[in-house]
């Protein structure tokens, strides 16, 4: 997420670069300005009349204390004003504060300056070819492959819990296993620490990660405990780190894990959501890298 105070520095930056992802972020850049201008206004106003108050009582001290009762009274009677005051200009404060949070996180985040501008996959810059010899004598889809095998039941998922939650069976749910068992253990050859995280996230994590808000429709949401089932483990690992302020000595973070991963992919359909593609249940082995800005590249 874009901070305001980079959006302040940055603003034609942030519209042109933009434009690069067909968002055109002009008017949202004037709206969060304008809500950060009249939050800092508020702010201005609440710690001058708090200054302002703090004075006062001192002064009621001393008037009490010089027997200048009169003085004093009216003092305290001040003090009550401001404090009705200031506790009306804190709840406009909070309420603009909600608005400039709800609105910044609808601001994307800026691409980085080797990205093309396109509308579709058409537009995508071809950077690398490699040549394929396929030695099978005959190309069997793989949803072919897993029935013929009797290794994932497709049909019985459907029967259990509805389409995109495939049942793994015999020799195939092995693999499955195996194969997650093999990528750990790669990971951790590479220096990356496993982490087993819960499959579940409160919603402060949704927006540490940009899952939330423009994402909350592809997500699994648990209404009578607020929260929503993790899209993949990064969402959990990410928000590991999340409010813990890292020094450069702490970097290069490196975890990997391994979880279920659980997608609505709402709008959805044709031939690319067969068989394996497109599950709404599907298990993942994750790998997080947390780097320093200068060094992400290299990474």
């Amino acid at each position: 997420m874009l901070t305001i105070n980079y959006i302040i520095d940055n603003q034609q930056e942030i519209i042109e670069k933009l434009r690069i992802k067909n968002f055109n972020a002009k008017a949202l850049i004037t709206d969060n300005l304008l809500l950060d201008k009249k939050r800092r206004k508020l702010k201005g106003l609440i710690d001058s009349k708090q200054a302002e108050m703090n004075n006062l009582s001192k002064q009621i001290g001393i008037l009490f204390k010089n027997r200048q009762i009169n003085e004093a009274n009216t003092a305290k009677e001040k003090t009550v004003t401001l404090k009705e005051e200031i506790k009306t200009l804190n709840s406009e404060f909070l309420e603009i504060e909600i608005k400039l949070n709800n609105k910044i996180v609808l601001i994307p985040n800026i691409p980085h300056s080797s990205v093309k501008q396109g509308k579709g996959e058409d537009d995508n810059e071809i950077i690398k070819t490699i040549d394929i010899k396929i030695k099978a004598t005959e190309n069997i889809p793989h949803w072919e492959l897993t029935k013929k095998y009797d290794i994932i039941d497709f049909d019985l998922g459907n029967k259990l819990t509805g389409a995109g939650f495939p049942v793994y069976k015999g020799k195939g749910a092995k693999l499955q296993r195996a194969l997650i068992n093999f990528f750990l253990y790669e990971a951790e050859k590479a220096g990356y620490n496993e982490i087993m995280p819960p499959i579940m996230v409160n919603a402060d994590s949704g927006f540490g990660t940009g899952q939330l808000p423009d994402k909350e429709g592809q997500m699994y949401y648990v209404e009578v405990d607020n929260l929503y089932l993790i899209p993949t483990a990064e969402v959990p690992i990410t928000n590991i780190y999340r409010d813990v302020i890292l020094s450069d000595n702490d970097f290069p973070i490196k975890h990997t894990a391994y979880t279920p991963c659980f997608r609505r992919e709402a709008g959805s359909y044709g031939k690319d959501v067969r068989g394996l593609n497109r599950l709404h249940q599907f298990d993942k082995v994750e790998v997080v890298q947390i780097q320093h800005p200068d060094k992400s590249y290299e990474t």
